[in-house]
C-alpha cells in the first residue's frame, strides 16, 4: 500500500468506526423502543439505517478500487432480483466474496435486507457485527448439534419479514484455498464422489435446513458461481484498500424452491449436483445469458 493511500485509507477507516458506532447506537435504540412496539416497522427502520452503513463499503468496492463486478444471468432472474424472498448459495472464492454479494444487493434494491449464516464469532465484532445482529443475520458454531435448533429457529423467524430479503449460505463452509481443493479432491476419491476441480464438496446440512424450513415462504434459490478471470489478479481486502481494480464473474442461475425435492436426502443431493455443474461454468459461458455490468466502468 503506497503513501497516498494509506493516508487516505486511516481517516476513511476512522471515519467509518465513527459512522458505524453512531448506526449502532440507533439501531440499539430501535431494538428497544421499536421492535416491542412492531417487529415489522423496526425491521423497516433497521433496513434503512444498516444500509447506510453497507453503502460506504459497498462505496469502497465500488469506487474507491473500483472494482468491476459483472454479472451474467437470464433476463427473467435479472428482472426478479431484490423483489422476490430468495435463498443465495454461492462458492466461496475469496475474503471479499462478502462485499461481492452487497454490491449485488445495492443494484438489486435489497442491501439494507440482504442477510447471510456467519460464524458465530462475527457477531461479536464491532460496527460490522454489531450491526449484523440487530440486523437478524444467521451466527452458528459449526458445531452442527448445538446450530441445528439455532438455524432452524432463524429460519422460521424470517416468515414474517416484510420486505424482500436475500439470505446468503457459502455451503461449502469455508473458503478456497489450493490445499483444501487437495483434501476434497482426496476425498471424493475415497468416497466414490465426483473430484472438484474448482470449488469444495458442500456441507449440506444447513442447506437441507434452510430448504426444509424457508419452502413455504421463500420462492427461489439463487445458484451463484463466483469467478476470477484469469488474465486479472485475485481481487483482496489489502487490493481494495489500496485502490486497486479487479474484476469478478458472477453467474447467477434461478430455481425455484417447489421445484426441489421433498426429502432431506434428494435435497442434499441437489445441492451437491450443482457444485458439480459450477465446473462447467468455470470453462465457459452459458449459451443465451444475459449480461449485465453491475460496477462502475
Amino acid at each position: 500500500m503506497d503513501i497516498v493511500a494509506a493516508a487516505l485509507v486511516v481517516p476513511l477507516g476512522l471515519l467509518f468506526l465513527l459512522s458505524g458506532l453512531i448506526v449502532n447506537l440507533i439501531q440499539a435504540l430501535c431494538f428497544i423502543l421499536a421492535r416491542p412496539l412492531s417487529k415489522s416497522m423496526y425491521r423497516k427502520i433497521n433496513r434503512v439505517v444498516a444500509e447506510l452503513l453497507w453503502l460506504e463499503l459497498v462505496w469502497l468496492i465500488d469506487w474507491w478500487a473500483g472494482v468491476k463486478v459483472q454479472v451474467f444471468t437470464d433476463t427473467e432472474t435479472f428482472r426478479l432480483m431484490g423483489k422476490e424472498h430468495a435463498l443465495f448459495i454461492c462458492n466461496h472464492r475469496s475474503d471479499i466474496d462478502w462485499l461481492v454479494g452487497w454490491v449485488l444487493a445495492q443494484r438489486s434494491g435489497c442491501l439494507g435486507s440482504s442477510l447471510a449464516v456467519m460464524k458465530k464469532s462475527s457477531k461479536f465484532l464491532p460496527v460490522i457485527g454489531w450491526s449484523m445482529w440487530f440486523s437478524e443475520y444467521l451466527f452458528l458454531e459449526r458445531n452442527w448439534a448445538k446450530d441445528e435448533g439455532t438455524l432452524k429457529f432463524g429460519l422460521q423467524r424470517l416468515k414474517d419479514y416484510p420486505l424482500p430479503f436475500w439470505l446468503a449460505l457459502f455451503v461449502e463452509g469455508t473458503r478456497f484455498t489450493k490445499a483444501k481443493l487437495l483434501a476434497a479432491q482426496e476425498y471424493a476419491a475415497s468416497t466414490g464422489l465426483p473430484v472438484p476441480r474448482n470449488v469444495l464438496i458442500p456441507r449440506t446440512k444447513g442447506f437441507v435446513s434452510a430448504v426444509s424450513n424457508m419452502r413455504s415462504f421463500v420462492p427461489a434459490i439463487y445458484d451463484a458461481t463466483v469467478n476470477i478471470p484469469k488474465n486479472t489478479p485475485p481481487p483482496t481486502m489489502l487490493r481494495i484498500l489500496s485502490g486497486q481494480s479487479s474484476v469478478v464473474h458472477v453467474h447467477i442461475k434461478r430455481h425455484l424452491m417447489k421445484e426441489l425435492p421433498e426429502t432431506d436426502e434428494g435435497i442434499a443431493q441437489w445441492c451437491r449436483d450443482k457444485f458439480v455443474a459450477k465446473v462447467w461454468k468455470f470453462l465457459s459461458f452459458l449459451s443465451n445469458i444475459y449480461a449485465y455490468e453491475c460496477a462502475s466502468v
